[in-house]
């Protein structure tokens, strides 16, 4: 990577307010810097703080590679970007964008500096192009990896809210299973079911399936296991809501579920779970 010659670094910090200028117009014709998820205050600070750690990153003599100490504090500023766009739903481009638009604005001031020598022009614009060519990749690559975890905690939190543990009543508890069962979401059904055993103290244990639209081998199995659990932790389990239709898929796939209660509906499935409780269950007249 070439280096700023002192001349160029010169011409930055003596034209900051003209390329500060420029650069919020090129941002603005993109529509970047009116964006309602960040403020005009916020946008004029960050462009502000990295044409001065640009500066200061190219002035200490050594610029070769991005990876060097003389540009941590960029990286920083760069990575704390790219993670709070990620955050406030930006899209990867956009967030590049930041960084790209300043190359026309620092080539305008560079062709006016460098009238008298157009190789130091060539030079100083190639420099120009791949010092921000790096760090706009740099920025990119934390982008994804923050949009990435954004994306999996999002779906951590979806599979917590679509996996409910229902206290039925003392010492019964309810998971009302909707969609198809996976093994990540199965780890979370469990973690998430065997907590609420431990805190609630519950001997009794309902999984509904109504919700599941098919029961396969892996299915069935990933059931199991949960149930396995739940009676490792000294809790029984009901599982409910075994349609026909599943109740032929589990015969026809030969799958062993003996040992295990199963209820074809909620409302059965709690009826017994009462009744082991030493509660008398009965229609009302």
């Amino acid at each position: 990577m070439s280096a700023f010659s002192q001349r160029t670094i010169e011409t930055i910090r003596k034209n900051e307010g003209k390329l500060l200028a420029d650069w919020s117009a090129n941002l603005d014709a993109t529509g970047a810097s009116r964006d309602s998820r960040i403020s005009h205050a916020e946008f004029e600070a960050q462009t502000r703080d990295f044409l001065r750690l640009l500066v200061a990153g190219s002035a200490t003599g050594d610029a070769a590679t991005l990876a060097g100490n003389e540009w941590n504090e960029t990286r920083g500023f760069l990575e704390k970007l790219s993670r709070s766009r990620a955050v406030q739903g930006f899209d990867a481009s956009s967030t590049a964008n930041f960084i790209f638009s300043l190359k026309r604005p620092l080539f305008d001031q560079l062709q006016a500096e460098y009238t008298d020598n157009a190789a130091e022009l060539a030079t100083q614009v190639w420099a120009v192009s791949e010092l921000l060519d790096g760090l706009g990749l740099h920025t990119i690559k934390t982008f994804q990896k923050s949009r990435e975890e954004v994306i999996a905690r999002q779906q951590e939190e979806l599979l917590e809210l679509s996996t409910p543990v229902v206290k039925l009543w003392d010492g019964v508890l309810a998971l009302p299973m909707i969609g198809t069962l996976d093994s990540q979401r199965t780890q979370v059904v469990m973690e998430s079911l065997l907590q609420r055993i431990v805190d609630t103290g519950s001997e009794i244990a309902i999984i509904d399936i109504t919700g599941v639209p098919t029961v396969d081998t892996l299915v069935a199995q990933h059931l199991l296991k949960t149930v396995t659990a739940i009676r490792l932790m000294g809790a029984d389990a009901i599982i409910s809501g075994v349609r026909p239709q599943i109740a032929q898929t589990i015969v026809h796939l030969g799958l062993d579920l003996q040992g295990i209660v199963t209820k074809a509906n909620l409302a059965d499935a709690l009826s017994l779970a009462l009744k082991r409780s030493g509660f008398h269950v009965s229609k009302g007249a």
